[in-house]
């Protein structure tokens, strides 16, 4: 308005004559074109950055970025599968995993009091209620009450119905026969591994084979089984199956655990062999331990002393001996020799352990009085180079085959010390000199009684379904024929008279013939030499002496007293073991001889 005013008034004063003066218009208010361009560079350079970072998702990061998704859509899992159980050659269980929980109190959410909920856990747990009552006053929340629990109790803790418990399941490894066969069996450790014993050298078999399983997580994190092969949950029923006897692993502890009591011993073992296959029927070591709770014991106890420690053999390595020197040709079973009690060999004088003699004395009246002069003079009809190579062929010195872990190899001098002077072939000939195990002992042993063969000491019979069928069966090395079977034969009935008529009386068992041999044997010190109050007592057994099955080696460490020898501490525990043999494997009694018609 005000414009149009102001060019009327021009306009008039143009009529007037007056001059003319140009009018302008004022220019509208406008952004500064500076800032028009600041924001189009800006919007123009996001377009371009998100052009760029597009690019890079899309192509150049594509291939990572797609596996952190599936990665992250993806679970992969391996669920917890029990390990196989274990068995003994009836099918009793000594080892099988089994649900325990543990169960943690939470204070907080009881809706009884602290006193009431105590007083009704107290008879299941077998815990006093102010025992339980102070552990719920730790806090509030998150008490671990107890653990292991079985699933019988753990149904009684769900029956009380209480807000405020929690029962956590678990899988843990049972050992129902406790202590009964822990120097075979083993144990396994927190982490569910093998420790020792068969647990230890059979994980591959007690192992179950199982797949990851891949599972795709929901966007709401919830998993979704859509990739669960057919099957994948089912587990088979095979059982690890031993050749152990639980019946006779029990005798055989029985037995053992009695003698070492009596003559305040360290420790001892007892080992049961078929000597037709090797398979041992027991295998026990004392003191030992419960797997269940193998924390509380010492760490010395999970060795299996029998395969582990070595020891010199004494007296029981002389039948093997005679029939070493049988096979040389350097003396014939009827055999006499002249025992004056004492010999002299290089240096070294040596005695009978009474420092009696005997005048003459055949092989078998040697092996009845466990005498070494009659054993030095034995060898030394045998060259010394012969000597040691059937040693060798024995397999002392080397690593000796078996399915328990941890088997010591058996101590040998070389040849060279071997044969430098004659004391060490005299030495060797009543078992002192070398070192072996106690389940060397009765391998070597088993040779005499099967035959002549070197066979395979074992506890794995094989993998077995719950129905007795056989699905997988060890391979064991070929029994190696070391004796002839004639010499076998002769030995094995000059142990007889030790047993009738020798050392080994002790050991008799009326109506049935058996071959031993005791052993009263210095214990050697770790830094030469012997103790002068320690020895390790032992007897071999062989039953039937007419069709020889089974050896027994009974070899007890330490024993207190004058009285203590083999024939009166190893003895009776071989014994006691051949009447639970005999009765568990139901031996007829040996046939009687018939007498000369008059």
């Amino acid at each position: 308005m005000d414009y149009e005013l102001r060019q009327k008034k021009a306009n008039s004063q143009l009529k007037a004559g007056k001059r003319q003066v140009p009018l302008k218009r004022k220019k509208l208010s406008q952004l500064p074109r500076v800032r028009l361009l600041l924001v189009w560079g800006l919007m123009i350079a996001g377009i371009f950055g998100l052009a760029l970072n597009l690019y890079s998702l899309q192509v150049s990061q594509a291939s990572s970025l797609e596996q952190k998704a599936r990665n992250q859509q993806m679970v992969y899992l391996r669920p917890f599968v029990p390990r196989r159980p274990i068995v003994d050659r009836e099918g009793n269980i000594l080892a099988v995993d089994r649900a325990v929980y543990t169960l943690y109190a939470h204070p907080k959410l009881f809706k009884k009091t602290k006193t009431e909920m105590a007083a009704a856990l107290s008879p299941i747990l077998s815990s006093t209620p102010a025992d339980l009552e102070a552990q719920f006053n730790k806090r509030s929340s998150g008490i671990r009450i107890a653990h292991a629990l079985s699933e019988e109790m753990a149904d009684q803790v769900s029956r009380l119905q209480a807000d405020g418990l929690e029962l956590i399941r678990q899988y843990s490894r049972f050992y129902p026969q406790k202590d009964l066969a822990a120097d075979v069996v083993g144990y396994v450790d927190i982490d569910h591994r093998g420790q020792a014993g068969v647990e230890y050298s059979q994980e591959s078999l007690l192992e179950r084979t199982v797949r990851t399983l891949r599972l795709s997580r929901a966007g709401n994190g919830l998993l979704m089984p859509d990739h669960v092969p057919e099957g994948f949950l089912h587990f088979d029923e095979l059982r690890l199956q031993l050749t152990i006897d639980s019946r006779l692993q029990r005798a055989a502890r029985s037995a053992l655990k009695e003698k070492i009591e009596q003559f305040n011993a360290k420790r001892g073992a007892v080992i049961v062999m078929d000597v037709r296959d090797g398979s041992l029927l027991a295998l026990v070591a004392e003191p030992t331990y419960d797997p269940n709770e193998y924390s509380k014991f010492d760490v010395s106890l999970f060795k299996n002393w029998a395969l582990t420690d070595l020891y010199e053999p004494g007296s029981t390595f002389k039948p093997i001996n005679v029939a070493i020197a049988l096979e040389a040709n350097a003396i014939e079973p009827n055999s006499v020799f002249s025992d004056p009690g004492q010999i002299q060999v290089a240096d070294r004088q040596i005695f009978n352990f009474d420092k009696r003699g005997r005048g003459s004395i055949s092989i078998t009246e040697i092996l009845q009085h466990s005498s070494n002069v009659g054993m030095v003079k034995i060898m030394q009809r045998v060259k010394s180079a012969t000597y040691y190579d059937w040693l060798e062929r024995l397999g002392l010195g080397h690593p000796m085959e078996s399915d328990l872990p941890f088997a010591a190899t058996s101590q040998l001098k070389s040849q060279k010390q071997f044969s430098s002077s004659p004391v060490e072939a005299a030495t060797t000939s009543f078992g002192q000199g070398f070192s072996l195990t106690p389940i060397q002992l009765v391998q070597l042993q088993a040779t005499l009684a099967n035959g002549g063969k070197l066979v395979t000491p074992h506890v794995v019979k094989g993998l077995f379904d719950t129905k007795g069928q056989l699905y997988w069966q060890p391979s064991l090395p070929a029994p190696k024929q070391v004796f002839s079977p004639t010499t076998a034969k002769t030995v094995v009935e000059m142990m007889e008279s030790v047993v009738t008529d020798g050392s080994g009386q002790n050991a008799q068992i009326a109506d049935y013939r058996i071959g031993g041999k005791t052993g009263t044997a210095q214990k050697a010190s770790p830094r030469g030499g012997y103790y002068s109050n320690a020895k390790i007592t032992s007897f071999v057994g062989i039953l039937p002496i007419e069709a020889p099955r089974y050896a027994v080696v009974a070899v007890v460490d330490e024993p207190k007293g004058d009285d203590a020898f083999g024939s009166s501490v190893a003895a009776p525990i071989v014994k006691s073991v051949m009447e639970a043999l005999i009765t568990i494997e139901r031996i007829p009694p040996s046939p009687q001889e018939a007498e000369p018609t008059p």
